[in-house]
């Protein structure tokens, strides 16, 4: 049988007791859920005496449908719904879901049993209070009140957090750019940044497309939420979907727990997509899937999962030469590249070698404690003079290395002992085996255009081998 119908125990509360706890400065909306109609229209009434809006459900789908539509001030549930049952487990259920929804909107349940370890467990799951059946009016609007207060309050509390670090922002990373080259690079970044465009970065390894991968999130309106970033080559086929979309428990051999995947993590914020190039063809389908509708499945699950993300990404390699052999998929290329930023390699870009490496120079020597304050000439002439193949991130490890050499308070071009001469065939009989290693490497690459699955197969080694020393030495 349905529980019989509680009767107030007292009148509506007074005019004295409304005073006494003053209703919201906006006329708060709260949502009544219940299986009785009896029930529900009691405290329809009730509550809408007091000045509050009102919307009465009659069901836990009810209630989820609700909160989808509307935004609510308190939720006020009873704990029982199927027939015959006192045990409170689909209220309890629906408590956990809208913690899931909403955590900060507050939850008063009600129980005709008076059932204490039903309002414990409630409470425990993230309800805020209860209110025994057959409910006294005042103490129902003295709970809701204080409710309603502390939720607002909380609401508050947590936009404005979000409001000053939006007005903080993550630090920008320094864009330390002031070549001719570089120009027409930052004026685009300004424009691009605070939209919510999708953007393909290219250049030659280690000119920096992190960084301005970084730059562009920082910069954005998603600067408070996430920043997620894959090397979309680095990941082995068969692990792909699961990286990127996640996957439930017992969906394979090595499926222990339910995994949250990239797309997930960066709901709301920014995916940068690294090497974009080298995601194997069959999974490209997988991926212009998510970016055309934004939904995906976890592997093992029917479910549909939606998000709201940016992606960035980046490659080296020639995406219009790979979709014409066939390597990669046009319609995916549309998708990812709204907007192109092509950066300039550092060998076009001379006049900002000195502020770079001055910068590195000033960091590395803070990181190893070392009062290393600037270059000699000598330093200098041979930082302008290098051929810099590897680009910013050659030079930075080049100003690391000199700074763990040097003995003194200036760098030298000894203590920089940069190789030019290992650059060309002629030099590699005097090569160290890191150094030919390193020249072997780029040439694979520059044979390969970048592609460095490709690179791998021609130096006969797999591709998260090759990735392993691209790390290494800093290509």
């Amino acid at each position: 049988m349905a529980t019989p119908v509680p009767t107030p125990m007292t009148a509506p509360a007074s005019s004295a007791a409304a005073r006494a706890h003053p209703a919201p400065v906006h006329a708060a909306r709260i949502l009544v859920a219940d299986d009785q109609p009896d029930v529900l229209e009691a405290l329809r009434l009730m509550l809408k005496g007091e000045g509050f809006q009102i919307e009465t459900v009659g069901s836990p789908a009810g209630v989820l449908a609700a909160l989808e539509r509307l935004d609510f001030d308190a939720l006020l549930m009873d704990l029982n719904y199927a027939r015959d049952t006192t045990s409170g487990r689909e209220g309890l259920e629906l408590v956990s879901k809208v913690q899931a929804l909403d955590s900060t909107l507050p939850i008063v349940v009600m129980t005709a049993w008076g059932s204490v370890e039903g309002a414990v467990e409630a409470m425990r799951r993230g309800a805020r209070d209860y209110i025994e059946k057959p409910w006294d009016n005042t103490r129902l609007l003295a709970t809701l009140r204080t409710q309603i207060e502390l939720g607002q309050a909380l609401r508050t509390s947590q936009r404005l957090e979000t409001e000053n670090r939006r007005l903080r922002g993550p630090a920008l990373p320094t864009l330390l750019a002031e070549s001719r080259p570089m120009q027409p690079v930052l004026r685009q970044l300004e424009r691009v940044a605070p939209s919510d465009a999708n953007v393909l970065i290219t250049g030659e390894h280690g000119t920096g497309k992190e960084v301005i991968a970084r730059w562009i999130h920082a910069a954005s309106n998603r600067a408070a939420m996430p920043l997620v970033t894959v090397n979309a080559g680095g990941i082995s086929e068969g692990v792909f979907e699961s990286e990127l979309f996640g996957h439930v428990k017992g969906a394979f051999t090595d499926a222990k727990t339910d995994r949250v995947g990239c797309f997930e993590l960066a709901d709301r914020g920014t995916l940068f997509l690294d090497e974009i190039a080298n995601v194997p063809l069959k999974q490209q389908a997988k991926l212009l899937r998510v970016l055309e509708t934004g939904e995906f499945q976890r592997v093992g699950s029917s479910r549909t999962k939606t998000v709201n993300v940016r992606v960035v990404s980046a490659t080296n390699s020639n995406l219009p030469r790979e979709v014409a052999e066939g390597r990669f998929r046009e319609d995916l290329l549309y998708r990812l590249n709204t907007v192109e930023i092509e950066l300039p390699p550092l060998r076009d870009r001379r006049e900002d070698i000195p502020l770079l490496a001055t910068h590195f120079l000033r960091e590395q020597a803070t990181r190893y404690r070392k009062p290393v304050r600037e270059f000699d000439a000598g330093g200098m002439r041979a930082l302008l003079a290098h051929p810099w193949p590897g680009n910013v991130r050659e030079l930075r490890h080049a100003v690391e290395r000199a700074v763990l050499m040097t003995t003194g308070a200036t760098v030298t071009a000894e203590d920089l002992n940069l190789r030019t001469s290992a650059e060309g065939p002629a030099g590699i009989d005097e090569m160290t085996l890191e150094d030919a290693e390193r020249y072997l490497i780029r040439k694979a690459l520059a044979r390969a255009d970048g592609n460095v699955s490709r690179a791998a197969e021609a130096l006969g080694v797999s591709r998260s081998a090759l990735y392993r020393r691209l790390q290494y030495y800093g290509l």
